[in-house]
């Protein structure tokens, strides 16, 4: 066995430790703390994998934005952590069935279309240089720009959802209408006191 073999394993063997992790762990922040460690160890089998660019993508986008805007939304929601153990429960075995089917489908297409070395989607594909990163714009921004531009305006709408789910109008705070104040006349706010009424 070489050391990458080694790697693999002992790389392969944390991201299943801190992925379970994820799951059972009893607070929100600390499953994303493990959630972290999750796609870092992912990132080092994609770079053993040769897939350079989205090791590095995996590190910067996911780990440095998305995982701080969780965290973020974490710390901002109230989560109730009985009713999150409760619904653990509840649903548990939904949830199995759900991991089983989606266990065996990813099984039967890397099966399909991976099994047969002389044969198989990889070489489908347009190669354009020797560089991975430039191979992977290439296929993404030609043959699969629409499911590009999909994925964009489904995270557009996370955002949007984020955001409005989040939102909690300041009842604290006064604020002023200017439609309000334009309106206003000069006998709503001056009175004019004689002698007679200060006395």
């Amino acid at each position: 066995m070489n050391l990458e073999l080694y790697v693999f394993y002992l790389f392969s063997l944390l991201l299943l430790y801190s992925s379970i992790n994820v799951i059972i762990s009893n607070n929100a922040v600390k499953s994303a703390i493990h959630l972290v460690f999750s796609f870092f160890f992912s990132a080092v089998l994609w770079l053993i994998l040769n897939a350079e660019f989205l090791s590095v993508i995996l590190i910067l986008v996911y780990v440095g934005a998305v995982m701080v805007l969780f965290l973020f939304v974490v710390m901002m929601l109230d989560i109730n952590v009985t009713a999150v153990r409760e619904g653990f429960v509840k649903y548990f075995s939904v949830g199995l069935t759900v991991f089983i089917s989606m266990a065996g489908l990813l099984i039967l297409f890397f099966k399909r279309d991976f099994d047969n070395s002389e044969n198989n989607v990889l070489n489908e594909i347009k190669v354009v240089s020797d560089d991975n990163t430039e191979n992977l714009g290439y296929v993404l921004y030609t043959e699969y720009l629409l499911a590009f531009e999909i994925s964009a305006i489904i995270l557009l709408l996370g955002i949007i959802s984020a955001i409005t789910l989040t939102h909690k109008k300041n009842t604290i705070n006064k604020y002023q209408e200017p439609g309000e104040q334009i309106e206003v006349k000069r006998e709503d706010r001056v009175k004019i006191l004689k002698d007679k009424d200060l006395q």
